[in-house]
């Protein structure tokens, strides 16, 4: 590790140590900082604005991808990260340089003056200065957590606002019923600003229309103003604009088919589609960790023989569903028998997770993600996956996953190799990145 990187780690644990004990959604923190700092947040380029529970991040990366692909500027903000925090902060399509984000970092601690701020809080100040002071053509903006009381939300007026599929999901913070979750996501909507909706439940869709129409919102909704389906092997776009026969998207899975559509409608929206960008992005979109296939590293070496290993940072029932459909189809395509390695946070619904696998997965083993003080131990998530009616077994590490693996594919060599699904957290998929790299 390099001494700027170094650097940059110190900082981060120092302004880490800087929260209150309790994380309190409210917006007064960060607008004190921001206005110390000369208000960075209104010095930005056009705001695509993008939260949902499920999605957004993919949504994220198909708007950059796109846009970039007809030759423009893009910034964006992502959290978490997965193997450096310089990823969360992109401008004009590369991760912030270590050198620049150790002095801004520094600039936002120097202003904060040890006053009680969270660590998101902070860093998103860090990435709006950031941002500020780089001109781009657009600044792709993720939502940390919930909506209305995120750090994020703290821009008046976005050029576009974004909400994904919205599930259940960090109840401790943002509610305990759907209703609840919707309505911090909704909180994001602006008086008179364009809202693109992706698919949806009823009781989310419900609130955010509600919402949506009380501040004048202009809507583009999923399966009523614009649609995306596969048909033979190509992607179909349509919306009142017209029809679009597009490349299958570079991301796996038929929920990233929408979440392009949702991307596209938001770039049309804005007026910055065009057919041959759309194309490009499609084919050129990189997210890792969603359903990233592995195809080489130390992983290999302890897995069975032919194993195919995928890794997705999936970590609610929600999302869960939408790997499981992905698999399905996977199986359709191709028959191997389907072992997941599990590792998830104790915040989490292991068992809603789990239970989204019955009847795709022959056998599920646990493990403790490595250096998470917040993980699941491997027994209590192997409990959790017997309580979802799977077989099961805990593992010491990823290793001995992998060889529990092997010993249960040579039980059955007449199957074949084994697909294998490394699921569960964005902290294990990350810890695979490094350690598999």
């Amino acid at each position: 590790m390099s001494a700027v990187a170094e650097r940059s780690d110190v900082i981060l644990l120092r302004l880490a140590a800087l929260h209150p004990r309790r994380i309190d959604m409210v917006l007064g923190r960060i607008e004190r900082l921001l206005a110390a700092l000369g208000h960075p947040e209104r010095k930005l380029p056009p705001v695509f604005h993008v939260a949902g529970t499920n999605g957004k991040g993919s949504v994220c990366a198909f708007a950059r991808a796109m846009l970039e692909a007809q030759g423009l500027k893009v910034h964006a903000y992502t959290s978490p990260h997965l193997v450096n925090f310089r990823e969360r902060i992109r401008l004009s399509g590369q991760p912030i340089d270590e050198g620049e984000l150790c002095a801004t970092l520094e600039e936002c601690e120097r202003v904060n003056d040890g006053a009680p701020i969270t660590f998101f809080e902070i860093t998103t100040a860090a990435a709006f200065l950031a941002f500020s002071r780089h001109p781009a053509d657009a600044l792709i903006l993720e939502v940390g957590m919930g909506g209305k009381t995120d750090a994020t939300n703290v821009v008046a007026r976005p050029r576009l606002s974004v909400i994904t599929p919205v599930g259940l999901d960090h109840q401790e913070y943002l509610g305990t019923t759907i209703v609840d979750v919707a309505a911090e996501k909704a909180g994001i909507i602006r008086p008179g600003v364009p809202l693109i909706v992706g698919p949806q439940d009823d009781v989310p869709l419900d609130v955010i229309t509600r919402r949506a129409d009380a501040l004048g919102a202009p809507l583009s909704i999923f399966g009523q103003d614009f649609f995306s389906h596969q048909e033979h092997g190509r992607m179909v776009y349509q919306d009142e604009e017209g029809l679009l026969d597009l490349p299958l998207p570079r991301l796996v899975g038929r929920h990233q088919i929408e979440n392009a559509a949702v991307a596209i409608a938001a770039l049309r929206k804005a007026g910055l589609a065009r057919d041959a960008a759309i194309e490009r992005g499609l084919r050129a979109v990189e997210w890792p960790a969603r359903l990233q296939r592995l195809s080489r590293g130390p992983l290999f070496l302890s897995a069975p023989e032919g194993a195919e290993i995928w890794l997705d940072g999936g970590h609610n029932p929600h999302g869960a569903a939408a790997i499981a459909r992905a698999v399905a189809d996977f199986e359709e395509r191709a028959e191997k028998p389907l072992y997941l390695v599990c590792g998830m946070l104790e915040t989490k619904d292991a068992i809603g997770f789990l239970s989204a696998f019955g009847g795709l997965v022959r056998h599920v083993t646990t493990v403790t993600i490595p250096h998470e003080e917040l993980s699941l131990g491997a027994g209590s998530l192997y409990d959790a996956a017997r309580a979802a009616g799977l077989e099961a077994s805990p593992a010491d590490d990823l290793d001995d996953a992998m060889l529990q693996i092997a010993a249960w594919s040579r039980t059955r060599p007449d199957h074949g190799p084994p697909r294998i699904l490394i699921c569960g957290s964005l902290s294990l998929a990350g810890w695979v990145l490094r350690e598999n790299g």
